[in-house]
């Protein structure tokens, strides 16, 4: 029980990172320079949201998902150089540090659960 309850915390930093994500834009300022940037974390954070969301809800569930938010988090990462050129160093930097986070949240819940099969 324990440990769900750790993985339950994770996935909750799963939710803050992906809300902060889809409002990155707005909070940055790079809403009106790149707006194809914007529109591409406002769904790709509203996902990682909702997908945090279900994940906290039923983590004993979730090891699938975590390669989805894994990947959703690489896509983060990538996506000023590949949405947009020249997206500016808030922006970059934002989504690099956002990706990364969202990156290590998934591992980390992913691991917790690994370790709760094996010692169940």
């Amino acid at each position: 029980m324990l440990e769900t309850r750790g993985v339950a915390a994770v996935e909750e930093l799963v939710i803050l990172a992906g809300l902060w994500a889809a409002v990155s834009a707005w909070t940055v300022h790079f809403s009106a320079a790149k707006p194809e940037l914007a529109i591409s974390n406002l769904v790709v954070g509203l996902t990682i949201a909702a997908l945090g969301l279900c994940m906290s809800m039923a983590p004993e569930r979730s090891q699938d998902l975590n390669f989805v938010v894994l990947a959703l988090g690489v896509w983060l990462i990538i996506a000023p150089w590949v949405v947009s050129r020249d997206a500016g160093t808030g922006a970059i930097l934002s989504n690099v540090i956002t990706g990364a986070c969202v990156c290590l949240f998934a591992l980390t819940a992913g691991g917790l659960l690994m370790s709760k099969r094996r010692a169940g």
